[in-house]
């Protein structure tokens, strides 16, 4: 990965000048090298155009009738939806792919109604739900109405709080319970990591080491303080055979690592310390 595009991505991250939508065109270019965000932005802005033209239809404007153009737009006009076929796909995880195929991961999906709903003043936010990102929205302007929950990847469905239950069974287990600290509003660099994290995961499973390694390297610079990055940086250029750079990783891994309280941690600790040995004889036998 080149220096310019760490750098193009970690400004548009970091700074309030871009959107979210933007930043996240930038992480599509460890693909498409060459991608202009401006056409794919530009789309987005049309998007809210049309659903503008809309909601100049709907008497009141209450939050409820300008939830169901916008997503009666989004799923029904446009046909956005979730790639059940290839969810492992890493182009779901690329939001010029998303925008151009109008299917994604939950989280790409989401970021396309947030990126409308913001350009068209519609209050809206991600929820960073356990294995599959959502949408919190107003359902109303009275007092105490509660906000509603809305899955992008299941074109649009307002989730019950059973539906929640049964959600988040399915990724974590059917003693899982429900937590209030599980429906956090996610901000611009928690959909940025979390597109991150599906995308370095889906490249591991591809064994597309050098690329799970640049997206590695991007968590990094969103935080710099992530230890579990900076490990998996390191044995991610040890499988490449890239040594000097992996040593240098896993040796400050495990200088700021603390002491592992378990039996699994042990064995993971013990086993990092071994690649360090043998790198640091490797290398020494090069010098």
């Amino acid at each position: 990965m080149s220096d310019g595009l760490r750098h193009d991505f970690l400004n548009a991250a970091t700074s309030e000048e871009f959107s979210t939508g933007a930043a996240a065109l930038r992480i599509a270019r460890l693909e498409y090298a060459h991608l202009d965000p401006a056409p794919y932005l530009g789309l987005l802005d049309d998007m809210a155009a049309d659903v503008r033209r809309r909601l100049a239809a709907v008497d009141g404007g209450e939050p409820a009738a300008r939830l169901a153009v916008l997503t009666g737009y989004l799923y029904g006009e446009l046909g956005f939806t979730g790639d059940r076929d290839h969810y492992e796909d890493p182009r779901n995880s690329f939001l010029n792919v998303v925008l151009e195929r109008r299917s994604g991961i939950p989280i790409t999906l989401a970021l396309v109604f947030l990126e409308v709903a913001q350009r068209i003043g519609f209050p809206a936010e991600g929820v960073n739900f356990p294995g599959h990102f959502l949408v919190r929205v107003p359902s109303g302007d009275r007092p105490g109405s509660r906000p509603l929950l809305v899955d992008p990847f299941h074109r649009g469905a307002i989730l019950s709080e059973a539906d929640c239950y049964t959600l988040l069974r399915t990724y974590l287990g059917t003693e899982a319970a429900l937590d209030a600290s599980m429906l956090a509003t996610a901000g611009k660099r928690q959909i940025l990591r979390r597109m991150l994290l599906n995308l370095k995961r889906a490249y591991v499973r591809m064994r597309s080491f050098p690329q799970a390694r640049a997206v590695a390297d991007l968590l990094l610079g969103l935080d710099p303080s992530s230890l579990t990055e900076l490990r998996d940086r390191g044995l991610l250029a040890y499988h490449m055979q890239d040594f000097s750079p992996a040593l240098r990783d896993l040796q400050e891994y495990l200088r700021l690592a603390d002491a592992p309280a378990d039996e699994t941690g042990r064995q993971e600790h013990d086993q990092i310390w071994d690649h360090v040995k043998a790198l640091r004889r490797r290398l020494a036998g090069l010098n």
